[in-house]
């Protein structure tokens, strides 16, 4: 992620030159995109300008990406010792990937290091983890070696490296990669290898799956099935369903790209303006929810999560059950999880609040009564408990797909999440229930050991400090603990990163507001919002840049968004 930004004399240019350049210039833009610039601009204005030095920068980019990485991690997973750990991962990692050419995708090494990272952590992942998926592209360049990581990070960390570079190559062990083959590997995946060293191999595959585009269409096609035959399985077994889902979806993309233009297209075409339609009703339901007086007499918390069903499945329901495509019910679905007050009868008291929420839903919308389920009055054998219900969400004579709704307290939702542990090794291939059950607790076994081995041991030094987590970095800085940053400490940082004590002195004298030779903490979080800033901007040029190619997309090969129109010759047909 590098500001590509340069000034007349070949120089990037500060902060504020910036901003009023993209000020003067949103004039001429989209009025939702001239209107966030203009806000991020006016932030801008009190953000001091960065460091010129290499050293300075790497800084930059060490803080960044720890601040990243952490705010996304709950506090459950992330500890004083983990954060260490990555803090160590990252200055060792970030100079030597700023050092290597771009990747074949046309990415920097840095960049594809954190796409990995970054979906760890959404995973909530524990730090030895991110901290492999990190080093493994180091590694991988041949950077360093796994003594380098055993000596400089740790044993444990070096073992999870070797782990995932043998999961790397388990597609090897096959010759044809049939059904049956398949089946098998995956079984012999999860006996064998660590389970965190299978996620990382599937975050690492997610993020490749993303950038395909540079491939010829058969090495897209060849990756693309075995990721549908091999790792969207897996990662329904581990239970993790949005790596699973999306892996399906992209390798359908690829596999065949028309039948998945035309889903893809169709779904599209029940958004709401410039909103997907399950975050429209979502955003509907919860603030009927919460506005509703009987409700909020009973419980604490509302929550309301959303998901689109996948491409891939609802292809899968088109084609194995002749449905047409207005009759897959659950294309959309809404889960409303409530957690009751504390006290006297708090199961009773649940199950009064999702009967109440479910009132508040047929307020909303239209029942379809045919396909509604109390699994409350009447749980399942293995003790499931839920409402479930499908509505029609379609209005002013539009028709829509229907929505599943299921509503049930968080006592039900854990319950349930333990119960779809089994049912996710079934859909990765595990039919057997006593097999299920033995690769089960191997599976949480290991993800327990390797909790532990991160654990703080209860201290009264560090209580209270894990909320705060942007001034996790000030305190890893300030060694001594006198609660503020010494020329010392800042060129020991630097010395880690490679860069010269002269980078150390440039970076003190710039955020050195008032000139006593230390970095208080309100002077280091100034530099910190003006890493966010800069990294914010980054994100959003992406963002748009992603928007641009989607609505510029050449459609040569489907004929669906063609681009040039043979009456304007070489002009470009915007719209």
């Amino acid at each position: 992620m590098n500001l590509h930004l340069i000034n007349s004399r070949g120089s990037a240019p500060c902060i504020p030159c910036i901003t009023k350049t993209l000020v003067h210039q949103t004039d001429l833009w989209p009025r939702h995109i001239s209107a966030a610039v203009r806000a991020s601009a006016t932030a801008a204005e009190m953000v001091v300008a960065g460091p010129e030095q290499p050293g300075g920068k790497m800084v930059v980019e060490l803080v960044g990406a720890f601040n990243e990485l952490t705010e996304r991690m709950d506090n459950t997973v992330l500890s004083t010792s983990s954060s260490r750990l990555l803090f160590k991962s990252l200055k060792l990692c970030i100079p030597i990937l700023q050092s290597l050419p771009l990747a074949p995708d046309g990415r920097a090494p840095l960049s594809r290091a954190l796409s990995v990272a970054v979906i760890l952590a959404d995973l909530q992942m524990d730090a030895e983890v991110i901290s492999t998926g990190l080093l493994r592209e180091v590694l991988e360049a041949g950077a360093i070696s796994i003594y380098d990581v055993r000596d400089r990070i740790g044993t444990s960390t070096s073992h999870l490296l070797h782990e995932s570079l043998r999961v790397k190559h388990m597609s090897l062990k096959v010759e044809v990669l049939d059904d049956d083959s398949a089946t098998a590997l995956r079984k012999f995946c999860l006996t064998y290898y660590d389970v965190r060293a299978l996620v990382l191999d599937l975050a690492i595959k997610l993020d490749m799956m993303r950038h395909l585009d540079y491939l010829p269409r058969y090495r897209q096609q060849m990756i693309g099935l075995e990721v549908m035959k091999l790792h969207a399985p897996l990662a329904h077994a581990i239970g993790t369903n949005l790596l699973s889902l999306e892996l399906e979806d992209l390798s359908f993309r690829y596999l065949f790209p028309y039948s998945y233009l035309y889903l893809d297209a169709w779904l599209r075409s029940h958004e709401s303006g410039n909103k997907p339609l399950i975050d429209v009703c979502k955003e509907q339901l919860l603030q009927s929810l919460k506005s509703d007086p009987l409700l909020t007499e009973i419980v604490s918390k509302i929550s309301v999560e959303g998901r689109y069903k996948s491409r891939y499945s609802t292809m899968k329901k088109l084609l194995r059950d002749g449905r047409k495509l207005e009759e897959v019910n659950d294309i959309l679905g809404l889960r409303v999880i409530l957690t009751p007050l504390s006290g006297v009868d708090e199961s009773e008291m649940g199950e009064k609040a999702c009967y109440r929420a479910r009132e508040v839903v047929q307020s909303l919308w239209e029942e379809i009564p045919s396909r509604s389920k109390d699994y409350i009055l009447r749980p399942k054998a293995n003790g499931y408990k839920s409402l479930h219900m499908a509505v029609d969400t379609g209005e002013n004579g539009r028709t829509r797909p229907l929505m599943e709704i299921q509503i049930r307290t968080a006592e039900m939702d854990i319950l349930a999440s333990g119960g779809a542990a089994s049912h996710a090794l079934y859909k990765g291939g595990v039919t057997d229930p006593e097999e299920a059950k033995h690769l089960k607790a191997i599976m949480m076994a290991a993800a327990e050991l390797a909790a532990l081995r991160l654990q703080d041991f209860p201290s009264a030094n560090h209580k209270g400090l894990e909320t705060d987590k942007r001034g996790r970095v000030f305190r890893l800085l300030d060694k001594n603990g006198d609660g503020k940053i010494s020329i010392d400490e800042l060129m020991e940082v630097m010395e880690d990163l490679g860069a010269p004590g002269d980078d150390a002195r440039e970076m003190m004298q710039l955020l050195d507001s008032n000139s006593d030779g230390f970095l208080s903490s309100d002077e280091f979080d100034l530099f910190q919002n003006q890493v966010e800033f800069i990294r914010n901007l980054e994100d959003r040029d992406d963002h748009y840049q992603t928007l641009l190619n989607e609505k510029l997309q050449i459609g040569n090969e489907t004929g669906l968004i063609p681009l040039y129109s043979t009456q304007q010759g070489d002009s470009l047909v915007t719209n």
